[in-house]
């Protein structure tokens, strides 16, 4: 199982529908998957349901029990257990999805308050931060999945540390402009800070029995998204802040120094993939339910919309392949040599 989390601190860089479409086209490729909705605004899930299945997932207070990831971590918060038997949603038979659920901001004082005593080897701790990892390890294990793509919201609060704890690799979802840039440098730093903390908690766990997430949370790379282009090439406006990008991202993230000569954006070995902005598929996408790439003319794609899909599906199959060998699980995909 491979563990990938998605992750800014800057919102509507289209981290979301990142991870959504991403989704489907490694299920397309034939693989399975879960995909994980950590954020508490639940954004992927409200992408893949339709809203009246949330009706019975998210049941009224007093009506049953919701079938989410609030329910998953409901007798952590309650303190009368560990997490419970994690529900998984199936979209499709390679699709399985760990329901986000706005409840989950809940989870947030609890997580600050374990992460302390973890460095005092209280096992109870080491199991309120190690919950995530081991839901996807039991969700991985109940679908038989191979990758876990982990979304969660932008912020750098408990919640998200929890989630990319639980991640082997990091993709940084960027748009070309000057708060992604700036959002890098808080970003970097922190996912140190988590690494070297997690390091430090994982030597003064006593329970051996206890399944914990090594924290390692390797960057693979960064996606730039929602860019526009004229002529096949980034309209100046974007074209700044996106040649100052790679610098940034070794000197904050991989921690190179003395980065005196960095590649362009087009050259870089760790920019994933320049996505531009699909304007026209999304609105149609989101109406239906299903990723851009799938759209036909019975959901309202016609002319130019066509090609338009096609090409989207071309763009995400690239990066799909890029990230797959960045998250060293290439042999996996078809067509591998």
């Amino acid at each position: 199982m491979k563990t990938i989390a998605f992750f800014n601190n800057k919102g509507g860089v289209g981290k979301t529908s990142l991870v959504y479409h991403l989704t489907w086209t490694y299920a397309d490729l034939g693989l399975k998957i879960i995909a994980a909705d950590f954020d508490p605004q639940a954004n992927l899930t409200s992408m893949f349901l339709r809203e009246e299945r949330l009706v019975n997932l998210w049941p009224e207070e007093g009506q049953g029990q919701p079938q989410s990831i609030l329910a998953t971590v409901k007798p952590i918060l309650k303190g009368t257990g560990d997490i419970a038997p994690p529900y998984v949603e199936s979209v499709t038979t390679e699709i399985g999805l760990i329901v986000g659920d706005l409840g989950l901001s809940l989870f947030e004082d609890k997580l600050s308050d374990a992460w302390p005593r973890c460095l005092d080897r209280d096992e109870a701790a080491f199991r309120i931060i190690s919950a995530f990892y081991r839901i996807l390890v039991l969700a991985a294990q109940q679908q038989e999945a191979e990758i876990v793509l982990i979304d969660v919201g932008p912020n750098l609060g408990a919640i998200n540390r929890a989630a990319l704890i639980a991640a082997d690799y990091v993709v940084i979802p960027l748009a070309p402009d000057l708060f992604s840039l700036q959002g890098l440098k808080n970003l970097g730093p922190r996912l140190r800070d988590w690494r070297e903390g997690w390091q430090e908690r994982l030597s003064k766990n006593t329970d051996k029995d206890l399944v914990l997430p090594t924290g390692q949370m390797q960057p693979a790379g960064y996606v730039i998204l929602q860019h526009n282009v004229r002529s096949d090439r980034p309209v100046k406006a974007y074209s700044r802040w996106m040649e100052k990008m790679p610098a940034t991202y070794r000197q904050e993230v991989r921690y190179e120094k003395n980065v005196k000569r960095p590649p362009t954006v087009e050259k870089d070995k760790y920019c994933l993939a320049t996505l531009k902005h699909y304007r026209s598929l999304m609105p149609l996408a989101m109406e239906v339910h299903k990723p851009m790439f799938h759209l036909k003319a019975a959901d309202g794609a016609i002319g130019s919309h066509i090609s338009a899909a096609k090409d989207c599906g071309k763009d995400f199959a690239g990066l799909a392949h890029k990230i797959a060998k960045a998250c060293e699980f290439e042999e996996i995909l078809p067509n591998y040599k």
